[in-house]
């Protein structure tokens, strides 16, 4: 049965690490709970029922990766495309929230199309080769700069723009203890090492009042003031045209990149960089961006925290359908999950950081035309906090490198280009000139 569900292996899998895997991903990404409704408010969308609409997608989309796409990734709305509806989208373009809620349904509408006609696949499949092996490391580098973040270890600076923490706040030492705890735990072969990590951190944090406990079980709140607050007169708009494509390119590549960096991890992918069931995962990713803007929720996309599930073993769906029954839960313990700090999740994503590094060794930076392109890929995903800029800005050097140069073909015909390759970094080009 949990073959035919969920593509569980019993000769290579084992359900103690496919349940831990899943509620690893589920801990490390919980933050999207109490984080996703506090920036959608802000664009004057309540609270309540964002927080109820963000589990419920999460569920939806999950749900349809675990037993139709049958791998371990889970989604949720997607950090970073909240950012840009709330204050981009609202309050900077002075649209109304249900504007940009009609823009994430035509979104994921069109996404349901694309992966339907495979259009999708054919996008990663013109990305090169050693372009795609870059992604892991430009992804391990980019979480656990939110990691550092998160726990105060790095914070802002006007001159450097980043710079060390203040060591001496219990804050800092905290997560400096999650760290260490995980680390040895992870060195010593604890089975769910990041999962005990984070649980341990939690409790130590209670006594430092940096874990607010503030009760166990809550009724959900209702759907009603967001669900099915659409536009559709402004639908046919060159506004709506200018958004929905914004929403397009962000989500398309942090979705590819996602899948391409943790499956890599996982190996789940083949010689040539192919991802298993890709298609399927992408119709879970459209499915739940279509069924989150009906709830009333941003764009719903593959996060990469669910690296951490992969990384304690994680390999099937039943890792992500675990997830889901996270989020079901979620629903009626919310102040249980929600206590949970950020400096106890810092930890599993630095580490998994960590892990996602493994894959730079298949990048041969002595090759400077192949080498640039993918340095530009890794470093731009930390310093520009965003894995799609990491791969439009990588994709972009590569053809520009490679045509200037005169080297149009190379060692290995896996990193030759084709004119998909060119289109796709035209097509990049316009985006950062026109979007």
């Amino acid at each position: 049965m949990l073959q035919k569900l969920f593509g569980f292996d019993s000769s290579t899998m084992t359900l103690r690490k496919e349940v831990i895997g899943g509620i690893t991903t589920f801990f490390t990404m919980a933050y999207i709970l109490a984080v996703n409704p506090s920036i959608l408010s802000a664009a004057g969308m309540d609270s309540g029922a964002v927080f109820t609409a963000t589990c419920i997608s999460s569920i939806v989309a999950t749900l349809v990766m675990a037993v139709y796409a049958k791998l371990p990734f889970s989604l949720a709305p997607g950090m970073g495309l909240n950012a840009f509806f709330a204050y981009t989208v609202v309050l900077t373009m002075g649209y109304t929230w249900q504007f940009a809620l009609t823009a994430v349904l035509i979104e994921g509408i069109i996404f349901i199309l694309l992966t339907v006609t495979g259009l999708r696949k054919y996008i990663v499949n013109s990305i090169p080769l050693v372009l795609r092996r870059a992604i892991s490391p430009g992804i391990g580098l980019f979480i656990a700069f939110v990691g550092l973040t998160n726990a105060g270890i790095i914070t802002s600076s006007e001159s450097t723009f980043v710079t060390l923490g203040n060591m001496h706040e219990a804050s800092v030492l905290l997560s400096m203890f999650g760290i260490l705890v995980t680390s040895v735990l992870l060195v010593r072969n604890v089975t769910g090492a990041l999962l005990i990590g984070i649980l341990v951190t939690t409790f130590v944090g209670i006594p430092l009042g940096i874990t607010n406990y503030s009760g166990i079980l809550s009724t959900p709140p209702s759907l009603e003031p967001v669900f099915w607050q659409f536009e559709f007169h402004n639908v046919f708009t060159a506004d709506m045209v200018i958004v929905v494509l914004t929403f397009l390119f962000i989500d398309i590549f942090d979705t590819i990149g996602t899948l391409i960096g943790v499956s890599n991890r996982a190996g789940m992918m083949d010689d040539d960089g192919n991802v298993k069931n890709i298609n399927q995962a992408f119709m879970a990713d459209a499915v739940g961006t279509t069924a989150g803007a009906i709830l009333g929720t941003s764009t719903v996309s593959v996060y990469v925290e669910s690296a951490s599930g992969v990384n304690v073993g994680g390999r099937s769906g039943l890792t992500s359908f675990t997830t889901a029954i996270c989020f079901v839960a979620a629903l009626l313990f919310a102040p249980l999950f929600l206590a949970i700090p950020a400096q106890a999740t810092a930890a599993a994503l630095i580490i998994v950081g960590v892990m996602m590094m493994y894959e730079i060794r298949k990048v041969d930076f002595s090759d400077y035309v192949t080498g640039i392109p993918c340095f530009i890929c890794i470093v731009f995903m930390p310093l520009t906090s965003s894995i799609s800029d990491g791969i439009l800005m990588g994709v972009i050097s590569y053809v520009l490198i490679h045509l200037c140069s005169g080297k149009i073909k190379d060692k290995d015909e896996r990193n030759n280009m084709n004119w998909a390759t060119i289109l796709l970094a035209i097509l990049f080009i316009c985006r950062y000139a026109f979007l």
